[in-house]
């Protein structure tokens, strides 16, 4: 029995030791926790698809290498006219140049989110010191006010 008590009275004193934690410190720290491991994997992500997009132009140069044989010893054969190919190649020019203005749209929108997220930001940081700010002067008022 007096172990009991003994471990309660521990338990109670080491209890009151403990550095006491407030929900700002619980949701700073645990959001700080995400946002530096999401800007500790986004440049891992980034060449990881990059990489990626290198073996894509790796593997389509060899199959396009190869190609050229193909058509040296058949499509030449079967005698293909020139006019062909170059509306063939215009064809394919015009996709392509749409791909790339689709990709330089897709990354305007993914730089203007990001701006405009950041200027957000900053506004609501400058926004909530000068609350901070206000809220620090009103209580020293009050406490002078208090003091006398």
């Amino acid at each position: 029995m007096a172990d009991r008590k003994s471990i309660q009275e521990e338990t109670k004193s080491s209890s009151s030791n403990t550095v006491e934690i407030s929900v700002c410190d619980i949701m700073k720290n645990n959001t700080s926790k995400v946002i530096r491991k999401m800007e500790f994997e986004v440049p891992a992500l980034i060449q990881i698809y990059s990489d990626l997009y290198t073996k894509y132009l790796h593997l389509f140069d060899d199959v396009f290498g190869t190609c050229y044989i193909a058509e040296k010893q058949f499509f030449d054969k079967l005698g293909f006219d020139k006019k062909a190919l170059q509306d063939f190649d215009n064809y394919w020019s015009a996709f392509s140049q749409i791909a790339n203005t689709q990709i330089e749209v897709s990354t305007d929108v993914q730089m203007t989110y990001v701006q405009t997220h950041s200027a957000w930001i900053e506004s609501f940081d400058r926004t909530v010191h000068d609350m901070m700010d206000y809220y620090a002067k009103t209580l020293a008022q009050i406490n002078a006010l208090f003091e006398k």
